[in-house]
């Protein structure tokens, strides 16, 4: 058996991610908190370079958090356990018409505070992936984007045709308060609430990164079957990113409602479905900061530039084709750190590069076709 030493590779100038990464944390929260001072304040600030035409400012930036919402949603689905969810829109439907059946006039429920129907919402929805998930997550790859595509349409078709859900007639008046005033006063407030929540929902999904059932997720994505035999329970896991993504999903479908004050059928079609996976792709999946690059891609460029909006199906294909073809893990892909931290800390502890078997498939015999 023979041995190779892997020297360390140094870059002569560390990325803007290689920098992040070393400064301190009171550091990052310095750059942080301006920046997240900036987000909240666009509605008002309205830059020029950033104004919309034809839609109102504040309310483009409310679409824009909305997706960033659902984008992070179904990047824990997607990106971070790997399971190629087609019919997302299914569970933003879900929460949605939560909203709209307890606080709509049109609905025959009781009515309750409409803040009241956000966990709601989120606890419906992920009763509603563990019953999606429990007998469909077995399936892998093809077989459950068809599954999951079709969960999409189910629940469109349902509210179309079960009579209290009121097809295209719809709920009006969704969120509202007795003397028809809203819960909120305008879009800017709505955008700050949706951002607020996006942060909470950041720093959760983080920390969930970060712990063992991360992890677990990062393992699957790679290699579902190395990892069960390694002893991770697959199945259980994947069950707890269908559930995690559902609940995040069913709170924004829920903001949706309560903002537009309107649900019917025709906000969930499968177009839209396509959308919020496009947004994760685009961005990056499996990078939390990618995927709201996506989002923001995804939702504000069709309202800066409204005389292309025909054309927005056209522009994102060809967009994503020329990405899968020139950066297949999008604009800012995933960062695998496992492997490079574990190298990191070898050569701190023995001063030397990892110690590699000639025997393995990374490293070349030295004496092809000889003896080593």
């Amino acid at each position: 058996m023979t041995t190779s030493t892997v020297e360390p590779q140094v870059s002569p100038r560390p990325a803007i991610r290689e920098r992040w990464n070393n400064l301190s944390r009171p550091a990052q929260w310095a750059i942080l908190v301006p920046l997240v001072a900036v987000i909240y304040l666009l509605p008002w600030l309205n830059p020029p370079l950033l104004a919309t035409t034809g839609t109102d400012f504040a309310n483009a930036m409310f679409e824009v958090a909305r997706y960033a919402l659902v984008a992070v949603g179904l990047n824990v689905v997607v990106g971070q356990a790997g399971l190629l969810d087609l019919g997302y829109v299914g569970f933003f439907a879900v929460g949605a018409y939560v909203s709209a059946l307890f606080t709509s006039p049109d609905s025959m429920l009781s009515k309750i505070p409409y803040l009241w129907t956000l966990p709601l919402a989120m606890v419906i929805t992920m009763i509603f992936g563990v019953i999606l998930g429990t007998p469909t997550l077995r399936l892998r790859g093809d077989y459950l984007a068809i599954v999951t595509l079709g969960f999409g349409e189910i629940i469109r078709l349902i509210a179309d045709n079960v009579g209290p859900l009121r097809g295209q007639s719809g709920f009006f008046a969704v969120g509202k308060s007795s003397d028809g005033s809203s819960i909120l006063p305008n879009a800017s407030a709505w955008y700050v609430l949706t951002v607020t929540i996006i942060v909470i929902i950041l720093l959760f999904v983080g920390n969930l990164e970060r712990s063992r059932v991360g992890r677990a997720w990062v393992a699957i994505r790679e290699d579902e079957d190395a990892a069960e035999i390694m002893g991770v329970p697959t199945y259980r896991f994947k069950i707890w990113a269908f559930v995690i993504g559902a609940a995040i999903g069913g709170l924004s479908g829920a903001l949706f409602a309560g903002k537009q004050g309107f649900v019917n059928t025709q906000s969930f079609d499968i177009v839209t479905s396509m959308l919020f996976l496009a947004a994760v792709v685009l961005g990056g999946a499996g990078n939390k900061v990618g995927v709201l690059l996506g989002a923001v891609v995804v939702a504000y460029l069709p309202l800066r530039f409204v005389e292309l909006q025909k054309y927005n199906y056209v522009i994102f294909g060809i967009a994503l084709i020329v990405l899968m073809i020139f950066r297949p893990q999008g604009i800012l892909g995933a960062r695998q750190r496992l492997l490079a931290r574990g190298r990191e800390a070898y050569q701190r502890l023995l001063g030397k590069g990892e110690q590699i078997s000639g025997d393995s498939a990374l490293t070349p015999e030295p004496n092809a076709g000889g003896k080593s």
